[in-house]
């Protein structure tokens, strides 16, 4: 509780009161009241029971524990890339993907004051990384913080009129600061994709008849060519895969891990037969979960 900005602290406890009540309507996300990811939780169930956690790994305890039915976890940008160290958690946590939801993002600019100039502007690496050049371009420091809406939170305790946040316009309202200007992102389709994380996987034959996606990782042999190998079942079968990415498990640099997506679910015969020659050229194969489609690929 005491890592969150003092003006937060009384919306971060009343939330976390109500969600203590009725967890099976809580769902955790990472940030303060007002973050990209509390708006995430409110498009994806209006009805649910937002609980502000400070980091990634606490949300995802907090499903570990029961204080939450799931989570909802931003996993990658359409400018920015993949959410840091959400490659590492996922596998890690023992929970699984049971569905996704896009969002547009759309960042404000925000202070004590309208008037400016500013020197810096706190906010998320990622939110910063979206609003670059903007910042470039007006010579503002960018300064990172835990979350966007947490940004905006210490920027109306720290008092300094010099210095902006960069966060979701509801901030402003929630922590008491004036909209500078709305809309810094440097790109107009700026969207980010959730997941949402449960400690129950859904049974694949209950998307029967509906679009799904299915999340793994894998760790190929380490013998010349087995990635190309292991990519031949996806390709002899039709299977669809829309995103492959590389990351490094341990220090040995030896080999690496893959995190995938592929369109389908285990129980079509051609999912099954391309994870089955996946499987055999592998060392490790998990799969993260299988869920609707919120977006079609292609």
């Amino acid at each position: 509780m005491q890592s969150f900005p003092a003006p937060a602290l009384a919306m971060v406890e009343k939330m976390r009161t109500a969600a203590a009540a009725e967890p099976e309507r809580a769902i955790a996300f990472q940030g303060s009241p007002g973050a990209n990811s509390h708006r995430a939780v409110s498009e994806w169930d209006p009805a649910a029971l937002p609980l502000p956690c400070f980091s990634f790994a606490a949300a995802i305890d907090a499903v570990k524990s029961g204080e939450a039915s799931c989570a909802m976890i931003p996993i990658d940008n359409s400018q920015a890339g993949r959410v840091a160290d959400i490659h590492f958690l996922l596998p890690e946590s023992g929970l699984s993907i049971v569905g996704e939801h896009f969002m547009a993002i759309h960042h404000a600019l925000m202070a004590l004051d309208d008037e400016g100039p500013f020197e810096a502007a706190y906010s998320h690496p990622h939110a910063l990384s979206q609003s670059r050049h903007y910042l470039r371009k007006r010579g503002m420091v960018p300064l990172s913080h835990a979350d966007t809406a947490g940004a905006a939170a210490y920027i109306a305790d720290k008092g300094d009129p010099k210095v902006a946040a960069i966060a979701p316009a509801l901030a402003a309202d929630l922590y008491g600061l004036k909209i500078v200007e709305e809309n810094v992102e440097d790109s107009a389709d700026n969207t980010t994709r959730f997941v949402v994380l449960a400690r129950e996987a859904l049974d694949p034959a209950m998307l029967e008849g509906q679009d799904a996606m299915t999340t793994f990782i894998f760790e190929v042999k380490n013998i010349p060519a087995a990635l190309y190998k292991a990519m031949g079942g996806f390709a002899t079968n039709g299977v669809n895969m829309t995103k492959l990415e590389s990351y490094q498990k341990g220090t040995s640099f030896a080999a690496s891990m893959f995190y995938a997506d592929i369109i389908g679910a285990p129980g079509d015969p051609a999912i099954d037969r391309a994870m089955e020659e996946l499987a055999f050229h592998c060392k490790e194969l998990r799969l993260l979960g299988s869920y609707p489609m919120a977006r079609t690929r292609g």
